[in-house]
């Protein structure tokens, strides 16, 4: 950065630049404790409300934490899901009576927490997905997904209420397999699946409810599957911790 511009950047700024500068060269690893608000202000000459502000940038960006009476910490991006997003909706999944969730997290405790199963009127993006007049009852399934009791991902699947009424669908527990092994009981099993991927920074109430810190972005899977006449059986919209998860695709250049 030129000098004349490093002069008029604020102080805050510029120490919470030198901070990040330590951080990607690795003199503060994933979990080291950074320099005090003490430190900082005799490094730097500069007053205890700018040292603050230097470390809210660097939580705001998501690089650090703050852990109450301790200091501030380098952020330790603990990886414990690796979501294979072709592998996990194989037929051979949960039409063997799987779970799709389970084969993302081999060797860890998973837990599945329901939020509430209902019956909701359809807006309008969502009815022309599913085929159904806007207004339509759609039932709406909304479960929070733990690993090792740790909330990493939000889900909320939407499917046409007239299709799921009177089945196991329409129950907190679906039984093995899921939602698509009962689609498949009733003829209208996935055969292909789309997922359109995006992040952001979370609403209020899923920073709540995945427990996330300040500066962590969430990911974004909208997923539609497909039955073999090429309609639309279940939309599924999900919000995961990104700090949590590893997204990997693997298929073979055709």
């Amino acid at each position: 950065m030129p000098r004349g511009a490093q002069k008029r950047q604020p102080k805050y700024q510029r120490i919470a630049a030198d901070l990040k500068d330590g951080i990607a060269s690795g003199r503060y690893g994933p979990g080291d404790r950074l320099p005090g608000e003490s430190d900082l202000m005799a490094t730097y000459g500069v007053a205890r409300m700018t040292a603050r502000q230097a470390f809210a940038a660097l939580q705001a960006e998501g690089l650090v934490e703050p852990r109450k009476g301790a200091g501030v910490f380098v952020r330790e991006f603990k990886v414990g899901i690796r979501r294979r997003g072709i592998q996990r909706l194989a037929v051979e999944v949960w039409g063997a009576g799987g779970s799709i969730w389970a084969a993302d997290a081999t060797g860890h405790d998973v837990t599945v927490h329901p939020l509430g199963v209902a019956e909701e009127p359809a807006p309008g993006a969502l009815a022309a997905a599913l085929a159904v007049p806007v207004g339509a009852a759609v039932l709406v399934r909304r479960r929070k997904f733990l690993l090792d009791g740790r909330p990493v991902m939000l889900a909320t699947s939407y499917l046409d209420a007239a299709l799921a009424a009177g089945t196991r669908i329409a129950e907190p527990d679906t039984g093995p397999g899921g939602v698509y092994a009962r689609l498949a009981e009733l003829g209208r099993g996935p055969v292909r699946f789309r997922e359109e991927i995006r992040s952001r920074m979370p609403a209020p109430e899923e920073a709540k409810a995945l427990a996330l810190g300040p500066g962590t972005p969430v990911v974004l899977v909208c997923r539609t599957a497909f039955d073999a006449d090429r309609r639309v059986v279940e939309v599924n919209e999900m919000a995961l911790d990104s700090a949590a998860y590893v997204l990997e695709y693997e298929f073979d250049a055709v």
